[in-house]
């Protein structure tokens, strides 16, 4: 990575926390552009655009987005919201499951509390034969995601799993103890901002290592989500699983909603199973920017609707 791209993503990932600008961008956000990774702010805009998705022969995660609460109060709204969608994707027949991060359900808050929230969302998913993902968010919440991912399996829920991202220098080892317990994964390379000290910061060395993450959950067979939109690596990906005969039931590819549809479509129509990000909800400002910080060309595509509309 660039110093001219680096400090571009460090600012927008600056501005993720920023309430001022959090405000603003809620007022406006969805109607100057945000829309387009954003299926909406209720769940009935995320059920629409999942069914849609469904008749294209894409399955989803579906996501309620919130993250780093203040109260267990809004924990406790989360994890009723989460009920209610996963009565939802079942009754309305919708092939998808739902992805949640820690901190939404009070990680940073009390991790007693988070886990007996999360734990209830994960048996019901459990009654609807649907699976909970555990999203990863930043490298001080790691240790205590893959935590809980564990004390679920360990109580007999087998329909959890979480995410490893590539950019982190542990994730090697991660992965390759976590795929011998054969726990679900999602691999991504990253979206945080995390200091030197705990991640790379060369796209190079980052994509490098997600090759062999991707490698190494294929040769282990445990299910694997890869979640990426860089045509390289899903040929790599591709390749690999063809040389090593590896079927496609072990694996899966994962977009964001908005982002490569056209080639979510192409990989369905070849047969592979395809799974897209669908996120929704009134707190969708930090993930907002974190899809803006990945690629300066989003953040292009949104001056050109805020202009648009002079």
């Amino acid at each position: 990575m660039d110093i001219g791209t680096r400090l571009f993503r460090s600012a927008l990932l600056g501005l993720a926390g920023n309430r001022a600008a959090r405000a603003l961008s809620q007022k406006y956000g969805l109607k100057l552009g945000a829309g387009r990774f954003v299926a909406g702010e209720t769940m009935e805009d995320a059920l629409t655009h999942a069914k849609r998705l469904n008749a294209a022969g894409i399955k989803v995660t579906l996501d309620y987005l919130g993250e780093s609460i203040s109260s267990m109060e809004e924990a406790k709204e989360s994890e009723r919201a989460y009920m209610a969608l996963l009565e939802n994707i079942h009754r309305e027949g919708i092939q998808g499951n739902v992805s949640l991060k820690p901190t939404q359900f009070g990680l940073a808050l009390d991790q007693e509390q988070c886990g007996e929230g999360i734990r209830s969302v994960v048996k019901e998913a459990e009654r609807y034969g649907l699976f909970v993902r555990l999203d990863m968010e930043d490298s001080p919440w790691t240790d205590a995601t893959i935590a809980l991912v564990r004390k679920l399996r360990a109580e007999g829920c087998c329909n959890v799993g979480t995410v490893i991202q590539a950019y982190l220098y542990r994730s090697e080892l991660d992965v390759h103890q976590l795929s011998a317990e054969g726990i679900n994964l999602r691999l991504v390379k990253g979206a945080y901002k995390e200091p030197r000290s705990v991640a790379f910061d060369s796209k190079r060395v980052v994509d490098a290592n997600l090759r062999r993450l991707i490698a190494a959950r294929l040769d282990s067979r445990a299910y694997t989500a890869i979640a990426t939109h860089d045509e390289a690596i899903i040929r790599y990906t591709q390749s690999y699983a063809r040389t090593r005969g590896i079927p496609r039931s072990v694996f899966e590819f994962q977009m964001l909603y908005g982002i490569r549809t056209p080639l979510q479509l192409a990989l369905a129509k070849e047969g592979y199973t395809v799974r897209s990000y669908v996120p929704f909800g009134r707190s969708w400002y930090p993930y907002f920017v974190r899809r803006l910080a990945e690629r300066p060309a989003n953040l292009t595509f949104i001056m050109r609707s805020i202009f648009s509309r002079k």
